[in-house]
């Protein structure tokens, strides 16, 4: 008699179990914490103010607020400078245009200068020179843009073109000398640079 109670209080405890540990289904339209949100969400348009004359840092907090929250910027003159200090730049261009259907999710790209630096009339493109390809054209440009232009592997030196000054932060100085010239195959020779700071002439 003893045993046939303990076998039913042992069966009462597995049912009792087994009911707590099945949820009820969630209501039609609701699913659970963590349940990844459905596909095909509609993507969402705003209307993209024009940053174009505000400082870097009053654009990007006006993208922001009017729910753009993918935000670059790059040095308009081209020459290669990151903005570390937003507030010392304004903004020259941006891409996509000020409208009124932009898609939240784009990138807001930024064209800045610093305050003091008159906005270029037109951006130059970034030159590029991948592996088998001839020397670009680098006379004027930020000797920062040439290298990163050049392959990796590419074994290059810089030298002042006016005294014996090292070059250090190569986006304030510009090329006046190159070697080889441009239009050369590149086929891994070093690659020679004379430079001047931006305010200086070339000899």
């Amino acid at each position: 008699m003893r045993s046939h109670h303990i076998t039913a209080a042992v069966l009462a405890a597995v049912a009792a179990l087994a009911l707590t540990a099945c949820d009820p289904p969630p209501p039609s339209g609701e699913s659970k914490p963590g349940t990844p949100a459905p596909s095909g969400t509609d993507r969402k348009t705003a209307a993209l103010p024009d940053l174009v004359g505000k400082g870097l840092q009053a654009a990007q907090d006006a993208a922001q607020a009017a729910g753009f929250h993918s935000l670059t910027s790059h040095d308009a003159l081209g020459r290669g400078r990151e903005q570390v200090l937003d507030r010392g730049w304004k903004v020259c261009s941006q891409t996509p245009a000020a409208g009124s259907s932009v898609d939240t999710a784009a990138t807001v790209d930024l064209g800045a200068v610093k305050l003091e630096e008159e906005c270029p009339a037109r951006e130059q493109a970034t030159p590029s020179a991948p592996v088998g390809a001839t020397m670009p054209n680098f006379i004027g440009r930020s000797m920062k843009v040439a290298r990163q232009a050049l392959p990796g592997n590419t074994s290059v030196t810089v030298k002042d073109a006016l005294q014996e000054r090292m070059v250090l932060q190569e986006s304030n100085w510009r090329v006046c000398t190159q070697n080889p010239p441009t239009g050369t195959p590149l086929t891994g020779q070093p690659v020679a640079f004379h430079v001047v700071k931006f305010e200086e002439t070339c000899p």
